[in-house]
């Protein structure tokens, strides 16, 4: 798949609020081809550790405490990563709200980034599925993994991406929205926009001169948001 680029990115969090990123992972896919996994440990702005976050992803304090904060992070490595490539999260309404809480906590401006959400995408793909959350879409593809692991959780977010442009014939992300009907999102300074679903319009039959304005009117992009981060 010539043209199949992009990097799926995960993140844990220390406890409850979304700022408080304590590991990331990342699997970059270069002309359909996995060239990297990777994950690091982050430390968080309070070395907080929620017990029930602890239990799912098994960091401690201990074990950040001597590791770099999110700023110095996302300038030395992470950035170097996400900016000028699509961007894939399993669930990208969380994983964004932590990026975008980051960003905020630490007086970074948002970068400009395209993202899509691969839950999104497999809802479209494999249709009738009781869930799709990430260990359920694992399964469905036969990859055995260690979940709330930043870096495996990436790969296999990577891996459904490259398993949907396989079962659509899609060369590409860009060419994957299209036939899904799947809007981008975008992160921009001062907001952002979500991955969404474009509604399908089903109007009865117009004239030639009224169609335009009927599709301009089915496929409106979402208005600007801004996300909270308590």
């Amino acid at each position: 798949m010539t043209g199949l680029s992009f990097v799926a990115l995960d993140f844990e969090t220390a406890n409850e609020k979304r700022d408080s990123v304590c590991a990331a992972g990342i699997a970059l896919v270069e002309d359909g081809e996995l060239k990297e996994r990777k994950a690091w440990l982050v430390r968080p702005p309070s070395l907080y550790f929620n017990p029930f976050n602890v239990a799912i992803h098994g960091i401690t304090a201990r074990q950040v405490q001597d590791k770099p904060e999110f700023d110095v992070f996302w300038r030395s490595v992470l950035s170097h990563y996400l900016e000028g490539r699509i961007v894939l999260a399993h669930n990208a309404s969380f994983d964004f709200s932590v990026l975008r809480c980051a960003f905020t906590r630490y007086g970074i401006s948002f970068p400009n980034i395209i993202y899509s959400c691969t839950r999104l995408i497999a809802s479209k793909i494999w249709t009738g599925q009781s869930s799709y959350a990430l260990d359920s879409m694992a399964q469905r593809l036969g990859i055995t993994f260690k979940h709330h692991d930043a870096e495996e959780d990436a790969f296999v977010c990577a891996e459904i991406a490259r398993a949907a442009c396989a079962e659509s014939g899609s060369s590409d992300l860009h060419g994957l929205a299209e036939k899904l009907q799947i809007m981008h999102g975008s992160l921009y300074p001062g907001g952002y926009r979500p991955p969404k679903a474009m509604r399908v319009c089903t109007r009865p039959q117009v004239k030639q001169a009224d169609r335009t304005a009927n599709a301009e009117n089915c496929q409106r992009h979402a208005k600007p948001q801004r996300g909270s981060c308590r």
